[in-house]
């Protein structure tokens, strides 16, 4: 069942549309920029070791915050590209242009676009856009999880040696040695695993049960921004990795699933080098 939270009510934009479907409509033109390029001559550069950034995310950036600006220009604005922009609104936007930037620069067709809206640490609208599938995943606090208009739910399985598990290792090379060598340690004991490498679309993924349980350790709030809503919407629990509270905009580590895998899990992984860290 989803989270007992009354509506969240939004203020409407400049030209009378829903906060939500601004949202939308800003994925849906960044995604239509990243699929048109795709596969094509890009430019790409290296914020780190293996953190890469293309042209096209600076470009599709430029979609979304253009687009969102105008329909509301008192909010502030959290990008991945951009410096932070404080606002007159309580609210923020959240953006990722392209989250999967290498899937996207080696042609892997396996990335996403992220458009949120939070109030201080806590998301009340987003949405999750992939335009390889035409598939989007929006929610809105107290309203549910949706995949193209339709509801969604988590993962109803209940025992974790039947449950497929995603995780993605993140640029904190450290951490994700001891995450590996913590899946490896409780690989026989669960069914199967999946790194994909779109943070952003294997918490869709986990909100609409594609994924059974996800965890991370190593998150940035434009990564996470969408999809925490979604798995709470779509009746998750989602856990900060660190404290095992609910998990904010903020919590840089996230384990995701039903209230049972969640337990499970948390049982498997007890006293290990990577829930320790």
């Amino acid at each position: 069942m989803s989270q007992d939270t009354a509506v969240h009510e939004l203020p409407r934009s400049r030209s009378g549309g829903t906060a939500l479907s601004v949202c939308e409509v800003a994925a849906r033109r960044a995604g239509e920029l990243a699929l048109a390029r795709f596969r094509t001559d890009i430019e790409v550069s290296f914020k780190g070791r293996a953190n890469v950034v293309t042209d096209v995310d600076l470009a599709a950036e430029r979609t979304i915050l253009d687009y969102v600006r105008e329909e509301y220009p008192e909010f502030g604005i959290l990008s991945e590209e951009s410096a932070p922009v404080a606002g007159a609104s309580p609210y923020t936007w959240v953006v990722d242009p392209i989250d999967g930037t290498r899937n996207f620069a080696e042609g892997i067709p396996h990335f996403c676009v992220v458009v949120a809206i939070a109030r201080g640490a806590e998301v009340v609208a987003g949405v999750t856009y992939d335009p390889v599938r035409d598939e989007l995943f929006a929610a809105q606090q107290g309203r549910g999880a949706f995949l193209n208009g339709e509801r969604v739910w988590v993962s109803p399985r209940q025992a974790i040696d039947e449950a497929v598990l995603g995780f993605d290792l993140g640029y904190d090379f450290g951490q994700a040695k001891r995450l590996l060598e913590m899946a490896g340690g409780i690989w026989p004991q669960v069914q199967s695993y999946r790194l994909m490498g779109s943070s952003a679309l294997s918490l869709a993924y986990t909100a609409c049960g594609r994924i059974d349980l996800y965890f991370h350790h190593s998150l940035s709030p434009w990564d996470i921004a969408s999809g925490i809503l979604l798995a709470q919407e779509a009746g998750g629990q989602v856990l900060d990795r660190a404290t095992l509270e609910p998990a904010t905009l903020f919590s840089p580590g996230l384990i995701i699933s039903n209230p049972t895998l969640v337990k499970q899990f948390l049982a498997l992984t007890e006293g290990t080098e990577w829930r320790g860290m």
